[in-house]
């Protein structure tokens, strides 16, 4: 079945709101193996919305249409959708009641006259309820095309869309084939590098795919097969795994949603060790997302933000003689610093970051993105110089993705 996607909003073609509806409207029908082959977005222009639902009529079985459907004056769709199909726009007493209903109920206050332009759908259309708002979606037939129009809130479409939907679509299509995919997560290498690690694995004559997306500052690679039944898909998707992990070896840090962060934790909680952290240019970034994780008391005893050189020898115990003679943003500094907290915390790991986030503050043999990392362990010390490119905010990233990356690359070591 040929599928598109519609979003409508002059907030996402102005950049103000991001379209995160198409997203997930694709990846949950990918999941029941089908496929998005068009998107259009439009702002709230009637005849822009018109002229889309042409469009993508002449070239899709199924068009789904998110946004518009408010009470507002700039809320078009319905009286758009009407005038591209041919219809009238009438009052549909279930949807009215259902608005009057969630108003009251959402708002806690007197019904607003205008809620009843969410009740205006075009004729011979089938409502789709809607659990989580006052605007109800509708759907049509067009031209032998099924369109579909739901709210624009990403709460109450996610629910029609499973709900109603998807099951309406699956109903309609004589034979699916079969989508399973696995997605690694890898931070280390650029684009370039994990494309040619990975040349030679894509078949898609056979319906084995590759996609690689760069989120900064991780990449994620989706392995997709197809198939007509879910073993051959299976029979496609499992070897070439096992030889995408192979090549990717330590960049791959997890998969599917598992974050860097939860990678780390459940290696501290496997491996029952503690770790304290002293952080300096990443301001406690890197203690943020530790605990952002439940439970990670049992692994973090504590995290220092030593920003100032006072607080570096108060806290930590760094010598007057490696910050006069080598400087707070140097090896020796940020050695001394993983030492020390170490100590201080009485815990298993220190880990320690100084260095120069930007703009200002850098030198020429120091230039603003150098970061030193230190991990003080039972079994020895080791600190690395790391030159980061990017701005201030890039640079903090990078320094806490990297900091997160050495513990589990440390951890990994310690079976």
């Amino acid at each position: 079945m040929r599928i598109s996607t519609l979003s409508v909003g002059d907030e996402l073609i102005c950049g103000q709101v991001t379209d995160t509806n198409a997203g997930t409207i694709a990846a949950r029908l990918l999941e029941d193996g089908l496929r998005v082959q068009r998107h259009l977005v439009v702002g709230d222009n009637e005849a822009d919305i018109i002229s889309a639902l042409t469009e993508l009529g002449r070239i899709s079985d199924a068009i789904i249409v998110t946004g518009g459907l408010g009470p507002t004056v700039d809320d078009l769709t319905s009286r758009a959708a009407a005038r591209a199909t041919g219809r009238r726009l009438v009052i549909h007493e279930e949807a009215r009641n259902h608005a009057r209903t969630m108003s009251s109920k959402l708002e806690n206050l007197i019904v607003c006259p205008l809620n009843d332009k969410q009740a205006m759908i075009p004729t011979k259309s089938a409502l789709i309820p809607n659990p989580n708002g006052t605007a109800c979606g509708f759907h049509l037939m067009h031209n032998g095309s099924f369109m579909f129009f739901l709210p624009g809130v990403p709460a109450e479409m996610i629910v029609m869309l499973r709900e109603t939907v998807i099951p309406f679509v699956l109903s309609r299509v004589p034979s699916k084939r079969v989508i399973r995919t696995v997605s690694l997560n890898l931070f280390g290498p650029c684009e370039a590098e994990v494309d040619e690690m990975l040349l030679g694995i894509a078949r898609p004559e056979q319906g084995l795919t590759l996609g690689i997306c760069v989120t900064f500052p991780r990449i994620k690679v989706t392995l997709r097969a197809e198939a007509a039944t879910d073993d051959g898909a299976t029979d496609l998707l499992v070897p070439a795994v096992r030889v995408m992990r192979e090549r990717l070896k330590e960049y791959c840090y997890s998969s599917g949603d598992v974050s860097m962060e939860d990678t780390v934790a459940e290696l501290f909680r496997e491996r029952c060790l503690m770790l304290s952290l002293a952080e300096s240019c990443s301001g406690g970034l890197i203690a943020k997302r530790i605990t952002d994780i439940p439970g990670s008391s049992r692994y973090f005893c504590e995290g220092l933000v030593t920003y100032s050189n006072h607080a570096k020898k108060r806290l930590l115990g760094v010598s007057d003689e490696v910050l006069n003679t080598f400087g707070a943003v140097s090896s020796e500094c940020a050695s001394a610093m993983a030492k020390g907290v170490r100590l201080a915390s009485d815990s298993d790991l220190g880990l320690a970051v100084t260095g120069i986030a930007g703009p200002d503050g850098g030198s020429e043999d120091k230039p603003a993105g150098t970061v030193y990392i230190s991990l003080a362990a039972p079994d020895g010390c080791w600190t690395k110089r790391f030159q980061f490119n990017g701005n201030r905010d890039e640079v903090r990233v990078l320094t806490t993705w990297t900091a997160l990356d050495w513990l589990r690359r440390y951890l990994l070591k310690r079976e």
